[in-house]
């Protein structure tokens, strides 16, 4: 007994003490939590790789809605952004993905914000020993279009051809012209951008602006032969004389009478005579030659007087023209009676007293010739100007307004050779009138001049054009062509309502022949950050960076005229870009127009630019449209066939300046 005693305690004892097994048991009590952490592991990654792929879908589905919204609206042909967004998040996230199930999505938009929302169910791999059989991802999302600060400068065809319809056939500037799907494409164009509505019809309403916080501003350069671009400018960087092809008066020594004119007798009239002209100003031509009196006074002192305040030089006091009134006695005749229907011309006359009106002339006869004269009248301080400035074009070479509409101009050009194809590779230095950036000094070569059309004379005589001078009695035919914009060029301006922009659009009419280069050099400068007007172009208000985009829209090719007054002169004369010693021809000058617009594209794209070109309508050659395309900055050359094609880029334009971000 006490042997099985002792025995069965050190068994016992020795079982106690033996370790070996332990681990076996430990192992076992601690699977569970093992399989947790791992297990929970796994499934938290799957849950996190199926929500990150769930927001990315969702982002682009979201950014596709938007992109396909544009500037129009979210239900537009037929659902079409929904559609775009809903195909975008499916071929991010395929149904079934990643093991789950039960996948949502829809996507809605409001005050022009796109907003996602989607959901799955991820069923959990492991974690369902643990009871948890599966977990519900939600995912939100929102994009919008967000306009960086943006400067946009239209340079606008407004030559004849915009008259007429996109097919080629002439329509009068009617509801079907280019003009009126210019002016539309236009207003469009601005809906989509800036996000106000127009006086346009363009298939949708602006749902919502743009903050406050961003800067968007539009200028404006309708083009023909010329630009309206005066009055921007400063008073010091025009001319204060400018050489015209012009006439002067060639004085006699001795005046002549040239026009009398009387005043009515107040006395009792009886008629004298029934006669028949063909109309009633030969029947008071008539009543004006039977006048007859006698002067009762002597002329001399009267005469004399007028004749001394005459001065030898040609100047702004220059006595061409005077008056002497003499107090006379006799008959005067006026007409009673004119029947249109048969001619019958009834003529009464008094007998008394009147007045009789002289006008003497020193006019000999004009000389033709180019005329230096002063401009400087028309400058009234700082960028403000004067309508017309008195000058001695009027008849006979008495001093008259002359008109300024507001076009220049140009200053220095370069003289080109017979091929000018080379000529501008690169712009010549001397090229003043191609420099984008140059501000005016006090060198006149680097200054614009008023164009004032009626000094302008053509020296055409006996049916020839005469580079000499010409001497005559009588008005020389101005053998000419003058177009200037209808509408004047806008600077860099925030259009908040629409009522100024519409107006300003609805102001273009066509006119004119089509000189590309003048447009795209005064775009290109009314839009530098770095030339005229780099106080205001140079950044925002506040400091901030500012987007550049010249929109440069034509219906044709190249048309010029060397008897066009163009921002050279009239080149048949003035010749300032070709060689002096030949009248350039049409031909020469088109292929000089076409060289400086090749210059001039490159030349804006380098200033970082981005050029957009729209060719419209099927009246532009092969030549001209390869021209315009390599014009354009890449990717930037549209061509429509249409006006309806030329409203939808205008809008593709809009969307492409405009950038899609997500906010959420």
């Amino acid at each position: 007994m006490s042997n099985w005693v002792g025995n069965s305690i050190g068994f016992l004892g020795r079982l106690r003490k033996d370790v070996r097994g332990n681990t076996l048991a430990l192992v076992a009590a601690g699977m569970l939590p093992l399989l947790g952490l791992i297990g929970g592991g796994i499934d938290m990654s799957r849950i996190y790789l199926a929500k990150s792929r769930l927001q990315q879908a969702c982002d682009a589905g979201a950014l596709a809605g938007r992109k396909a919204m544009g500037g129009g609206s979210w239900t537009q042909n037929s659902s079409a952004p929904n559609t775009a967004a809903l195909a975008m998040f499916d071929a991010n996230f395929v149904n079934g993905a990643y093991g789950t199930t039960s996948r949502t999505r829809s996507f809605a938009e409001n005050a022009g914000t796109v907003t996602g929302t989607t959901s799955v169910t991820v069923p959990m791999a492991i974690m369902k020993v643990f009871g948890r059989q599966s977990k519900v991802l939600n995912i939100t999302c929102q994009a919008e279009m967000r306009i960086p600060n943006s400067d946009v400068m239209f340079v606008l065809d407004n030559t004849g051809s915009m008259s007429s319809c996109p097919e080629g056939y002439e329509c009068n500037s009617g509801p079907n012209s280019k003009i009126v799907g210019l002016r539309a494409a236009v207003k469009c164009f601005y809906e989509a951008l800036a996000k106000v509505d127009t006086d346009q019809d363009c298939g949708s309403t602006p749902s919502t602006a743009n903050g406050s916080d961003v800067q968007l501003r539009f200028g404006f350069v309708p083009y023909a032969v010329n630009v309206k671009v005066g009055r921007l400018l400063e008073n010091d960087w025009m001319v204060d004389r400018h050489t015209y092809q012009s006439r002067v008066p060639v004085l006699k020594a001795t005046p002549s009478i040239v026009a009398t004119s009387n005043t009515a007798v107040s006395g009792t009239y009886s008629t004298v005579g029934t006669y028949y002209d063909s109309s009633s100003a030969l029947c008071t031509a008539r009543a004006n030659s039977m006048v007859s009196g006698t002067d009762t006074a002597p002329e001399s002192d009267r005469f004399n007087l007028k004749f001394t305040g005459r001065s030898d030089a040609f100047t702004s006091d220059t006595l061409v023209d005077f008056n002497v009134t003499a107090p006379m006695n006799g008959w005067y005749y006026r007409v009673k009676s004119y029947s249109k229907s048969n001619g019958q011309c009834v003529i009464e006359r008094a007998q008394g007293p009147f007045t009789q009106t002289r006008t003497y002339s020193f006019f000999d006869y004009y000389t033709y010739r180019p005329v230096e004269l002063d401009v400087s009248a028309l400058k009234t301080g700082g960028t403000t100007w004067s309508n017309a400035v008195s000058l001695p074009w009027g008849t006979r070479g008495i001093y008259a307004n002359a008109n300024w509409d507001g076009c220049i101009e140009e200053r220095q050009p370069y003289v080109i050779d017979n091929d000018p194809s080379n000529d501008y590779t690169p712009i010549p230095a001397s090229a003043f009138d191609m420099d984008i950036d140059m501000v005016p000094t006090g060198n006149d070569a680097t200054r614009w001049k008023p164009m004032l059309d009626e000094v302008v004379w053509g020296r055409t005589h006996g049916g020839n054009d005469s580079y000499a001078n010409v001497d005559t009695t009588s008005d020389l035919s101005r053998n000419y062509s003058y177009n200037c914009p209808a509408a004047a060029a806008r600077r860099l301006q925030e259009y908040p309502t629409s009522t100024d922009f519409d107006n300003y659009v609805d102001s273009m009419v066509p006119g004119g022949n089509t000189y590309h280069d003048i447009g795209l050099i005064w775009g290109a400068r009314l839009l530098s950050p770095t030339g005229l007007f780099a106080a205001d172009n140079a950044t925002t208000p506040e400091g901030g960076e500012i987007q550049r985009h010249l929109i440069f829209m034509t219906d044709g090719d190249t048309v010029t005229n060397n008897k066009n007054i163009t921002p050279h002169g009239v080149p048949w004369w003035d010749r300032r870009q070709t060689n002096p010693a030949n009248a350039p021809s049409d031909t020469l000058l088109t292929n000089n127009v076409n060289a400086r617009t090749q210059a001039l594209c490159t030349a804006i794209r380098n200033m970082n630019i981005t050029l957009w070109v729209i060719s419209f309508g099927s009246g532009v050659s092969n030549a001209a449209q390869t021209r315009l395309q390599n014009c354009a900055s890449t990717g930037r050359f549209y061509n429509a066939a249409n006006s309806a094609q030329l409203i939808d880029q205008f809008r593709q334009i809009a969307d492409n300046i405009s950038q899609l971000r997500l906010t959420n």
